[in-house]
């Protein structure tokens, strides 16, 4: 028991909740204590020395005395490796059956008694020992992993491993998931393990909701993304190198994963971010695209008490000339808390509700969570228990239901790692169209069950059906929440085939960007928090998850008028821009801070709807390339050192970069530009990069630059398109591409490519591939000439 858990076990202990939280806590030790056998005597193993190779499509298999290691280059460049005789599949990060071997990669003899796999991309070499080093085509090293070693249990049964590698001593590493110390993550140990904090955190705690086993390593020798495919229970330990350490010799970087069990493999794609993005999504999936309106300004509450309510908060928004896009209800609005019901009482008329919303330009979504609640009378319930041989819920070693304390009460979990149980639940969504809704929020999918103290998840001794083959909540738990946005996706998908669906979701695994987005959980109200907010995004969006976002405001205590409109701006920028109230009795929209808030916000409010022909564009680039909307500033430029240290501004697209005040009191901050020219699109200030400038943030705005040559899609005055164009520097060009919205069906994106260039002193805009004139009105923004300094 650490701090927290003490905490939250005092304030649960003597009520109602909390005796069953403790009950249930106790419940789940007891459960794993007599399902699970403690750790007793291992043999440890390495691979040994080499013995043979066999060439096989794409590479082949290397046999060594005591295992053998499978080396693969597929289509697209990534390679696949994997010991003990694991394949690629079966995979929740891959859909369907994974790519093809490359045939034109195979398996040769290296030097020193080693094999090797050269691709277009990529050489593999494995070593006498088992090394597996990554090089460029011009042999220059990104990686080296070094002999695994496995712990085996004597009297038989699976073992748990260790794999440590090795990276250039000048390499950042990135990613894992959202992780709220990031971006850069520096040296310590990253827990995989999907965790509700049990409250607000900020940028010390780990783990959270959304961990994955995928880390991007920047260096000089070049970019690439990591994935360990398991989704046991694991820790990854990371420490940064230092060149010239020792003598003048380097000290690599190194990573060490550790893993409970499950298999050992690994997929690397490598080369340019851009390129490594694509790689990933094209391995793990397309991102989902969502509706045009979720893109727009959002809103949430913990508590809004009832339809009268809801209809104030809208009305405050449309009396102050304020747009809003959507509004969340939470759980508060459920009957008794349960899943797919409505309080009557406080809701009686939601769909009617729904629909005027609707006309007003707003749509509703509702959140939804896992937990039913184990009871006769409940319908949920009653027809989970229905489906399959054994019913659709999670049970225990002996067959009896796993149970765990939720806000419903006492409830069972749908096992949403098997088909029937996912079609099931898909199905259930048709009660949340029929009430209105127009999306969902799946929420406390980590699995969360409360406890009183230690884990708050389920015995790890439960079981699940791991589409057929069977096994425990160690495997299954982090895969949860993706194999529950896939029931809710494919579900609103059958239910609406004509509509994009919109789900985001609070936990997930690699590969959950398939069905829809995330948000930032309960970060802490603060300005750590705040910077907390950023890092997620930007970790989040290099583990292929483009749509993100932090609760506006963060969750706790009211936050002060500045950081609530520092935080505000902040989010007008990030895909997911939805301010949030934590506390029933809070009210958090712009106007409850004052009138100078309520106009800097207001501003801002029109910024995005302004930017949202942008923000549409970016979301089908997403989809199409894999790029996540927000980039680190070193996106172009990953050889620049200063660059990939910089972890307070980001790249929206590549148009803009935007430099978030995250310090109590700043008026004015420091931003390092990457190369080229930069208009502060405020005053139209230029400045040239690369290097570092100081730029003004009023309270008003925060600094928003923009490439010279950009061509940006905007919202015109009259609510059409309009190209808003930065221009080049003499002697430069420029240009952007836009998607044009065509609604929230599936109608195929239609990429416009524009160039500019100045031209006798006036900037030119040409469609390409199109001698005619552009379309639409174009809006020249900043002078050409020599920067100020």
């Amino acid at each position: 028991m650490d701090g927290r858990d003490l905490v939250r076990s005092v304030k649960m202990v003597g009520s109602v909740r909390g005796m069953r939280a403790v009950r249930s806590a106790w419940r789940r030790r007891r459960a794993d204590a007599r399902a699970l056998a403690p750790r007793r005597a291992e043999r440890a193993r390495v691979p040994g020395l080499l013995i043979s190779a066999e060439p096989g499509p794409g590479g082949g298999v290397v046999r060594f005395a005591r295992s053998q290691l499978l080396v693969r280059v597929a289509v697209g460049g990534a390679v696949f490796w994997s010991w003990d005789g694991a394949g690629p599949l079966p995979s929740y990060a891959l859909p369907g059956g994974g790519p093809e071997p490359d045939p034109r990669a195979c398996l040769e003899p290296d030097a020193n008694g080693g094999w090797k796999v050269v691709s277009e991309r990529l050489t593999v070499v494995v070593s006498r020992h088992g090394a597996v080093e990554l090089r460029t085509p011009g042999g220059v090293l990104l990686r080296r992993e070094l002999p695994p070693r496995w712990w085996e249990p004597v009297e038989g049964g699976g073992a748990r491993w260790v794999q440590r590698s090795e990276v250039p001593a000048d390499a950042r590493f990135f990613g894992l998931g959202g992780r709220a110390g990031g971006p850069r993550l520096r040296e310590g140990t990253y827990r995989l393990w999907n965790t509700d904090p049990g409250g607000r955190f900020g940028p010390g705690d780990d783990p959270l909701y959304v961990t994955m086993p995928v880390q991007v390593v920047v260096s000089d020798a070049g970019t690439h993304l990591a994935f360990q495919d398991n989704s046991w229970s694991g820790a990854v330990t990371l420490q940064e190198g230092e060149e010239g350490a020792g003598s003048g010799h380097d000290r690599p970087g190194t990573c060490e994963v550790r893993m409970d069990g499950g298999p050992l493999r690994c997929w690397v794609v490598a080369g340019t971010p851009a390129r490594v993005l694509q790689g990933w999504t094209a391995l793990t999936g397309a991102p989902a695209l969502p509706p045009s309106w979720a893109l727009g300004p959002q809103h949430a509450r913990w508590g809004f008490g009832g339809e009268q309510e809801v209809r104030r908060v809208v009305a405050g928004y449309r009396e102050r000339g304020l747009p809003l896009s959507v509004l969340h209800l939470d759980v508060d609005h459920h009957d008794a808390h349960q899943v797919f019901t409505v309080d009557r009482e406080r809701f009686p008329g939601l769909p009617r509700l729904a629909k005027e919303l609707r006309e007003d330009g707003v749509r509703l979504v509702s959140v939804v969570g896992p937990a039913v609640r184990a009871s006769a009378g409940t319908a949920v319930f009653g027809s989970g228990m229905e489906v399959g041989s054994q019913g659709a819920f999670v049970r225990d070693p002996e067959g009896a239901l796993v149970l765990g304390e939720v806000w419903p009460g006492e409830c069972a979990y749908p096992d949403f790692t098997d088909p029937l149980v996912r079609e099931w639940w898909g199905a259930l969504y048709e009660e949340r169209l029929g009430q209105g809704f127009a999306g969902v929020g799946h929420d406390m999918n980590e699995p969360v069950a409360f406890s009183a103290f230690g884990d708050p998840s389920l015995p790890r001794s439960s079981r699940h059906s791991l589409e057929g083959r069977g096994g425990d909540h160690r495997e299954a738990h982090n895969v949860y929440a993706l194999a529950m946005a896939r029931a809710g996706y494919e579900g609103l998908r059958r239910l609406r085939p004509d509509e994009r669906p919109f789900l985001f979701s609070r936990s997930g695994w690699a590969g959950m960007q398939r069905y829809g987005g995330t948000w930032s959980g309960d970060v802490a109200t603060g300005w750590p928090g705040l910077r907390a907010s950023l890092s997620l995004v930007l970790g989040l969006g290099l583990c292929g998850v483009p749509y993100s976002g932090p609760d506006v405001g963060g969750s706790g205590g009211p936050p002060s008028p500045e950081l609530y409109l520092r935080w505000f701006q902040l989010g007008s920028y990030l895909p997911l821009f939805r301010t949030h109230t934590a506390i029933g009795a809070e009210r958090r929209e712009p106007w409850e801070f004052g009138p100078e808030v309520l106009g800097h916000a207001g501003r801002a409010l029109e910024e995005r709807q302004r930017m949202h022909p942008y923000f549409v564009t970016l979301s089908q680039l997403a989809r199409l390339t894999g790029a996540p909307y927000v980039r680190p500033v070193w996106w172009g430029a990953p050889g620049d050192r200063g660059l990939r240290d910089c972890e307070d501004a980001f790249l929206l697209g590549d148009a803009l970069l935007v430099a978030p005040v995250l310090e109590e009191g700043a008026d004015r901050r420091p931003v390092r530009l990457p190369r080229g020219r930069w208009y502060d699109t405020a005053t139209g200030r230029a400045y040239e990069g690369p290097g570092q400038v100081v730029v003004e943030a009023p309270l008003s705005r925060i600094p928003v630059l923009a490439r010279a040559g950009a061509v940006i899609p905007v919202r015109g005055p009259d609510g059409g398109l309009e190209l808003e164009v930065w221009a080049p520097a003499a002697g430069r060009t420029g240009g952007g591409l836009v998607v044009r919205d065509a609604g929230d069906g599936w109608a195929a994106a239609e990429v416009e490519r524009y160039t500019s260039r100045l031209e006798a002193g006036r900037v030119v805009v040409e469609r390409n591939g199109d001698e005619g004139p552009v379309s639409c009105p174009v809006r020249v923004r900043g002078l050409p000439g020599p920067p100020q300094p």
